[in-house]
């Protein structure tokens, strides 16, 4: 069926109608949808307008195109939050009612590399620990992260307690406290390493969170580097006039 004509340009009307279709079910998350010759001919539009609509739908991350393959209907992230304030990944599971785990991979203590010395402003003799896990939802792998922090700054035993959080780690020495953290995200196609780690196949995409944790004198005391599931996870900022 065509589209209802009204004042807004064709290419809006077309957008309305399939994100409506895609809400009712008519198309299902990871649906290859019609050609677009047939659907430029349900709707009743010429293919340029619907070459713009699905272009600014792929923008939206509600529809993915693949060279030589077709169109698919992007499933909806199952996460979502906002990188304002400081928030763990298992208050994102919780938060989407589901329960959060890790499994954990490895942790290692070692003389800094060359970025660590000058990420952290350390003495090439201070250690530092790396920590890698992956965390679930309800059992599912969603994100894998990589954690590096000087071992001074951390409790002798941590190594032997997997369990325990890195930040309540760091405020267990009693002189460290997580003030706040510069994040930067970076999108990525599939990762020898990681994406099958994730359960990813080559058509789903990586968010990299990349975080510099610091404390209250702005001394760098926690670095990350998180593979997020861009088809599990999504994040926003609110960002206000000024």
């Amino acid at each position: 069926m065509s589209i209802k004509a009204d004042h807004r340009h064709l290419y809006l009307q077309v957008i309305d109608r399939l994100k409506s279709d895609i809400e009712k079910g008519v198309y299902q998350e990871n649906e290859k949808l019609p050609s677009e010759f047939e659907l430029s001919k349900s709707l009743g539009v010429s293919r340029a307008t619907l070459r713009e609509a699905l272009r600014l739908l792929e923008e939206e991350n509600i529809i993915v195109r693949r060279h030589g393959v077709g169109t698919f209907v992007n499933p909806k992230p199952l996460f979502t939050s906002g990188i304002e304030h400081l928030s763990s990944v298992s208050s994102m599971i919780e938060q989407a009612g589901m329960e959060p785990g890790a499994i954990f991979m490895s942790a290692t203590e070692d003389r800094p590399t060359e970025d660590d010395v000058a990420r952290f402003q350390t003495d090439i003799d201070d250690n530092v620990i790396t920590i890698e896990r992956v965390r679930t939802a309800d059992g599912e792998p969603v994100v894998y992260c990589i954690d590096k922090v000087p071992a001074s700054y951390l409790p002798q035993e941590f190594l032997n307690n997997q369990d325990v959080s890195i930040f309540s780690a760091l405020e267990q020495t009693g002189h460290i406290r997580v003030s706040y953290a510069i994040t930067y995200i970076d999108p990525v196609g599939y990762h020898e390493e990681v994406s099958p780690i994730l359960n990813c196949g080559p058509e789903t995409a990586l968010l990299v969170l990349k975080q510099f944790h610091y404390d209250d004198t702005d001394r760098l005391v926690l670095f990350s580097k998180n593979y997020f599931r861009a088809d599990k996870f999504s994040f926003h900022v609110v960002r206000k006039r000024v």
